[in-house]
């Protein structure tokens, strides 16, 4: 996952980084509201870990001007001091969807961040997707690639599915064993093998290969403009 911290507590954003780097993910940091509400508008981030007492803007209104203003539908997992019922539904009420007290044990923090994105990517899998040529039905499992029908393994329908939920976005190996998988892998033939068969599909149908390699990071579905480009 990529994964933007806001937190103004350098000790605990710190530690939130590693942790999180240590566990395979990748991870922005903004010490202030303002920061990090320009980071959450201008980058695509999987998961946010917003503290609620900022400086420059609090959590609760950065997180309603993501919700309201921008319509940024990241999933928002809160960190704060306050526990009260009411503090909890205010956090709700402004667009979290998570709430965590201080102090937490950084392993919750990764479980909860994967639920998050896990009832995320099946939210984004119910609807139908398309990218320029290429469509998926999730419903019958069918893709057409510039109107021809396009028969796949069920897993390398996943890898598809994950990649045109956010075209031209990279997605890790990680992200991709965890979807298809459900798990990371011990090595990354098995993924390679099957974006192989995927990539290799692809082109057969339209005679372009719609993915792209960005070595040592991952892979990304490339729009066709920029293929053209």
């Amino acid at each position: 996952m990529h994964i933007l911290i806001i937190e103004d507590d350098l000790a605990i954003a710190a530690n939130l980084y590693d942790f999180l780097e240590s566990c395979g993910h990748s991870a922005d940091a903004a010490a202030d509201g303002v920061e990090g509400l320009h980071l959450a508008v201008s980058q695509r981030f999987d998961c946010i870990l917003l503290d609620i007492g900022l400086p420059g803007m609090n959590g609760l209104a950065l997180c309603r001007k993501l919700r309201q203003e921008s319509q940024n539908d990241t999933p928002i997992l809160m960190l704060t001091a306050r526990d009260t019922l009411d503090d909890k539904l205010a956090g709700f009420d402004h667009g979290a969807d998570d709430y965590l007290v201080k102090p937490f044990a950084l392993k919750e923090v990764e479980a909860r961040l994967a639920a998050m994105h896990k009832r995320r990517s099946g939210k984004v899998a119910s609807r139908k997707l398309e990218v320029d040529d290429l469509s998926f039905d999730p419903k019958t499992l069918s893709i057409r690639f510039a109107d021809k029908g396009v028969k796949l393994p069920p897993k390398c329908i996943r890898l598809l599915a994950l990649m045109m939920s956010e075209p031209g976005r990279v997605f890790s190996r990680q992200e991709l064993e965890s979807e298809a998988w459900e798990d990371v892998q011990e090595t990354s033939d098995t993924l390679r093998s099957h974006m192989h068969v995927l990539r290799r599909t692809l082109t057969k149908a339209c005679g372009y290969d719609p993915i792209e390699t960005i070595h040592g990071l991952g892979y990304c579905l490339t729009l066709r403009a920029q293929i053209q480009n």
